[in-house]
This record gives C-alpha cells, sequence and structure tokens, in this order.
C-alpha cells in the first residue's frame, strides 16, 4: 500500500497529522451537535467525521495518481460544469430570515449535501493558473485576457456572491495573488481590482434597492463589518466573545474533550473549533496548527519551486495558497482580527464538503511533485557510471 503513495511525503505527513489531530476535538464538539439535533449519541458525529476524511483521503490518493499535465484540459471542461452547479444552487431559492442562503445542493442517491462553491474555488485556480502559464512571457493587452480569463473568473464570482460574500472576497483576492505572481501586468490587475470593487457596490445598491426580487445577504455582511469595526453587541460577537474566553482558559488548559465553550458556541466543531482546541490543549495546540500550516506553506513553495513547468509552479500555488490563506483567516475570526466569516479550519473542521475539497487541492499538489520524483530518478538512471566510461576507455 505505502510503496503507492508518491509525492512528497511531507506534505502527506502534514496531512495526515492534522487529520488525526482532527478527531479528538470534533469529537469533544460533537457533544455541542448531539444536543441541538436532539440526540445523545455523539459516536454517530464521530463516525461521520471519519468517513468525511476517509473518502478525502480516497479523494487525494486517487488524484495524485494522475499526471498534473491533464489538470489543464479538466480545468477547461470543469468550468462550465461549475457554472451550471451553482446556477442549481443558486435557484433553488434557499432562505434565511429573507436572505439568500442557497449553498448547498443534495447529491442523489447518497443524500449528502455539497457546497458548489468549494468546488468552483478549486476548479477556477487551475483554470487561472493555466492561463498565466499559457500567456507567460507574452505581450497581452487587458482586451486580449478579458474573455478567457475575466469573464470565466467573474461570472463565477457573481453566483456565489449572493449567498456568500466570504468566500466570494477571497477567492477574488486568491486569483488576484496568483496573477500578480504570475507576472500579469500591474496596471491591468488594477483595472480588475477596481471594476471588482465597482461591481460589488453595484450589487450592494441594487440588492438595497430591490430587496423583494433580490434575496440577498447584504444587510448580514455589512452588519458584521459595522459590529465589528464598532465593538457592538450582536450574535456574531456573542461566538466570538465565547470564542475569546475558549481561549483565554486555554492558559490552563482543561484537557481533552473538557472544554466548556463548546456548549454555547454553535459552531464549536467547524468555525470555532481553533477556540475549542486552544481551551483544551493550551497553547500546545494552537502552536501544533500554526507549526503545521507554516510547514504546509514552506513544502508547496518547495514543490513549487522544483517544478519543471510554469503549469505546475503556479498550478501547486494557485490550490495550495488558499489552504494555508483559509487557515489563518479561520484562527484569525476566533481571535477577533477578523470579522466572522464562516471559514473552517482545513482538515480539521467537521464538514464533508471543505474535507474533500481541501484534499483534491493536496492531490493535486501531490500530482506535480510525483511528476518531480519521475524525472529525478530518470536523471540519476541516465547519468553514466564512471566505471562503465573506464571500461569504454579500456
Amino acid at each position: 500500500m505505502f510503496s503507492q503513495i508518491k509525492g512528497d511525503r511531507a506534505i502527506w505527513a502534514i496531512a495526515t497529522l492534522l487529520a488525526i489531530f482532527s478527531f479528538l476535538p470534533v469529537y469533544s464538539a460533537a457533544s455541542n451537535l448531539a444536543n441541538i439535533s436532539g440526540t445523545s449519541n455523539t459516536f454517530s458525529f464521530f463516525l461521520k467525521h471519519f468517513m468525511h476524511l476517509a473518502l478525502g483521503f480516497g479523494i487525494m490518493f486517487g488524484i495524485h495518481k494522475i499526471p498534473y499535465k491533464y489538470f489543464r484540459g479538466l480545468s477547461m471542461i470543469m468550468v462550465p460544469i461549475v457554472i451550471v452547479l451553482l446556477l442549481v444552487t443558486m435557484l433553488q431559492g434557499t432562505t434565511i430570515e429573507g436572505a439568500n442562503a442557497s449553498r448547498w445542493i443534495k447529491i442523489p442517491v447518497v443524500n449528502m449535501s455539497f457546497q458548489t462553491s468549494t468546488l468552483a474555488a478549486v476548479v477556477l485556480m487551475v483554470y487561472v493558473a493555466r492561463y498565466l502559464s499559457k500567456i507567460r512571457d507574452k505581450n497581452v493587452s487587458f482586451k486580449e485576457t478579458i474573455i478567457p480569463l475575466w469573464m470565466p473568473v467573474f461570472f463565477i464570482l457573481i453566483l456565489i456572491l449572493p449567498a456568500n460574500f466570504s468566500t466570494t472576497a477571497i477567492i477574488f483576492s486568491m486569483v488576484v495573488m496568483i496573477t500578480f505572481i504570475g507576472g500579469y501586468p500591474v496596471k491591468y490587475l488594477l483595472l480588475v481590482i477596481g471594476a471588482g470593487v465597482a461591481a460589488l457596490a453595484m450589487f450592494i445598491l441594487v440588492a438595497k434597492a430591490f430587496p423583494e426580487q433580490m434575496p440577498n445577504r447584504v444587510d448580514t455582511w455589512m452588519s458584521r463589518i459595522e459590529n465589528f469595526s464598532n465593538g457592538e453587541d450582536t450574535e456574531a460577537d456573542y461566538q466570538i466573545e465565547k470564542a475569546k474566553i475558549a481561549i483565554a482558559t486555554g492558559l490552563k488548559p482543561l484537557g481533552p474533550g473538557k472544554s466548556v465553550q463548546k456548549n454555547f458556541l454553535p459552531q464549536s466543531s467547524s468555525d470555532f473549533i481553533f477556540a475549542i482546541i486552544i481551551e483544551e490543549y493550551g497553547l500546545f495546540g494552537g502552536v501544533f496548527l500554526l507549526v503545521m500550516y507554516s510547514w504546509l506553506l514552506f513544502r508547496i513553495v518547495i514543490v513549487s519551486q522544483k517544478s519543471d513547468t510554469i503549469f505546475g509552479k503556479l498550478l501547486v500555488l494557485a490550490v495550495g495558497l488558499p489552504i494555508v490563506f483559509q487557515a489563518l483567516i479561520n484562527m484569525a475570526v476566533a481571535v477577533e482580527l477578523f470579522p466572522v466569516t464562516g471559514q473552517t479550519l482545513p482538515l480539521i473542521s467537521s464538514g464533508g464538503t471543505s474535507i474533500w475539497m481541501t484534499c483534491l487541492a493536496i492531490g493535486i499538489i501531490l500530482s506535480v511533485s510525483v511528476k518531480r520524483q519521475e524525472i529525478k530518478s530518470k536523471e540519476e538512471s541516465e547519468e553514466e557510471n564512471p566505471l562503465d566510461i573506464l571500461s569504454e576507455a579500456i
């Protein structure tokens, strides 16, 4: 079995350690989930998390076996598919307190929920990396890049925006970052950022003007930002306060499974699991996670630098950086450096879609590292043996 595992062993180790570490805090927080759902069976939530991770690592293993060059073409095929999925998701019309909350679709047969925006994020980043590698070292005008690059980006973001502003903002930020790294002209990039801000402002104005015809979460976004700035008491602030209490308690860790604040945090197993980890494991738990994600970032950069193609270099950064960025945002929310965003902690928080898409992204990174290992092995096997040269001379 282990002989079939290829690619960067350090990344495999990081993903495995994070997954193993996640079981105890998720099981601990499951008691709150059990109370909310009206059942006392906490083991079912633990088993569900185990199944999500098992499927995620299965995805990772399968993806890392695919030569990464195929992701170039697959991204072009998948972009129309994710657009259709996002349209289906949005047209469901799910609302919470009159606001658009259509984020999930039901997978037929297995009857499982799937958050389409997370798949769209990975596909879009691969697509952007493909296009940037294609125009690398070419003089392109802004007009030439509008349809092949920015039209798919903005169309996908527009479909995600009404129900999920934080995910939209993160994807846009990551696209801007990877285009900058990929050598896209800065003057054009500034135009894109300006267009994005203008489009967001227009959306907010239209949504405010016609709230009945266009259910949205604009008021929720704005209130979170305003309350975060003003320090007013809201439901989101209630969660932050409980998270801060949990973190403060971590100065004298309560021990595994003994968290108190998990009973008060509605999202203790997902959005605020970092606070529960600090409460139960103290500074050790927080430092462990920071080291793991920092180590992952380091390996992502190493794999990118060692890739044999421009596409490989950009692909690793495009799908890898968002994982670390999301982790930092999740931890920043728990310590009130960011307003509440609803972003999970990769490979730690419960939730199927987040785990699966993180594993998909890591599988792509491993696929690039596998290619590098194959090239290195081939080069080593083709090196001439000095004894062979001597025998030929004699």
